[in-house]
């Protein structure tokens, strides 16, 4: 009887728990506070620039924490949804368990942490193209380069091996488990096992993930499009099919604003 309860209320609960990232990330975006989503001028902020100046290395941490903040609540709103199936499938495994919930919150953390990984090195990333955009003025004026760059390599991505791999993996949840659960020191493999996922889900859709950069970190219309997305190709029948087309349209994209913008260079 408390398994069944639990079965009809994990569900609903996981899919709360999503709304209400999503609902934290419109509210954080139209609120005073929203370029901290965005991970853009922090320090310029008399509270925050007085803390970064008052820590060691501040003026790097402080910006770098708010920003794994955010991109941690993006993850769970745009990620967790694709890994519904996963989470179901270890739930039934775990439903007679009385540590269950521990369990799957384990995963959960599990996968987050990667992400919020993932998000450290492309704060990094960011961090070090800003300053050699600072330092090189023809760069300055024509950033559309560097969007164009990263809208094209997301979609030549698309049709590379590292892609389908990771996303056949994603697609294979009853797999995934048998592979990497033998019920042994259970809470540590609960947290591989969503680290784990994590590194797969990574791998097929960092690249996906970096157009936020492109088309704004703090842009909730961009990332539920970009969410919708990720889960179809990891959970529909027919969305391996949709990774081709898609590298097609971000290639298409890519020339599309270089030619653009090379015709109004030559334009009289």
């Amino acid at each position: 009887m408390k398994s069944a309860r639990h079965q009809s209320l994990f569900l609903p609960l996981l899919g709360g728990a999503v709304a209400v990232a999503w609902v934290a990330l419109w509210v954080w975006e139209g609120s005073p506070y929203g370029r901290y989503l965005n991970h853009g001028g922090w320090d310029e902020r008399a509270l925050l620039a007085s803390i970064c100046r008052a820590l060691p290395a501040g003026e790097v941490v402080v910006p770098m924490l708010l920003y794994v903040g955010g991109w941690t609540l993006m993850t769970a709103a745009m990620m967790l949804p694709s890994t519904f199936p996963l989470l179901e499938i270890f739930r039934r495994l775990v439903a007679r368990r009385g540590d269950r919930a521990m369990l799957i919150s384990l995963l959960v953390v599990g996968y987050l942490v990667v992400w919020s990984g993932f998000g450290i090195v492309a704060h990094l990333g960011d961090w070090l193209l800003y300053e050699l955009v600072i330092d090189h003025p023809w760069l300055q004026l024509n950033g559309w380069l560097l969007g164009a760059g990263i809208i094209t390599v997301a979609g030549v991505f698309q049709f590379s091996s590292l892609k389908y791999r990771c996303l056949d993996k994603c697609r294979a949840p009853l797999g995934f488990v048998a592979q990497h659960w033998q019920g042994r020191r259970t809470r540590a493999q609960a947290f591989l096992l969503g680290a784990h996922h994590g590194l797969y889900c990574v791998g097929c859709c960092w690249a996906l993930m970096g157009l936020m950069f492109v088309v704004g970190m703090g842009n909730v219309g961009w990332m539920l499009a970009l969410g919708a997305v990720m889960a179809v190709e990891k959970n529909v029948a027919w969305g391996r099919r949709l990774a081709a087309p898609l590298g097609i349209v971000l290639i298409a994209w890519g020339i599309l604003i270089v030619t653009t913008h090379t015709a109004m260079a030559m334009s009289p």
